[in-house]
């Protein structure tokens, strides 16, 4: 039964979400491979939004429809095996699991938030860099 489940789980959890992140991820045009230094290296701030959009609308629901699945499944377990050391061990899982699951929150919300903020530091590095050197161009210039 159990293995059952996580062939089932596997294949939903395979099959549709990881598969439609790559495909929004990856859907824009193609760029080959530049080397660091060279100026074409970059994303546009529409493709940044994109990605932050698929963190919020889906990396982040997934996530937690995942947790709590788990955490159903492992609450079932545990009152299965109520009273043996079975159960303590799975509740020594299940909340290391949950804090794994609080990490990668967190991570992908500092990864959003950078996303969308990067557009206004490179705006305001142009700008800081523009005054810098209209400040030190010679008078007339």
């Amino acid at each position: 039964m159990a293995a059952d489940f996580d062939q089932e789980w596997g294949r939903k959890r395979a099959g549709s979400a990881d598969q439609q992140v790559g495909l929004r991820l990856n859907s824009g045009p193609q760029r080959p491979f530049v080397p660091v230094g060279s100026k074409d290296f970059a994303s546009t701030p529409a493709e940044k939004r994109a990605a932050a959009g698929v963190i919020r609308h889906e990396l982040e629901w997934a996530t937690k429809t995942a947790a709590e699945h788990a955490d159903d499944a492992t609450g079932t377990a545990h009152k299965g095996f109520d009273g043996w050391q079975t159960a303590a061990g799975l509740k020594k899982v299940a909340d290391s699991r949950d804090q794994q699951v609080k990490t990668l929150w967190g991570r992908l919300s500092s990864e959003k938030v950078a996303l969308r903020g990067v557009e206004g530091v490179f705006a305001r590095n142009d700008t800081g860099v523009g005054s810098q050197l209209l400040k030190s161009a010679p008078n007339g210039v």
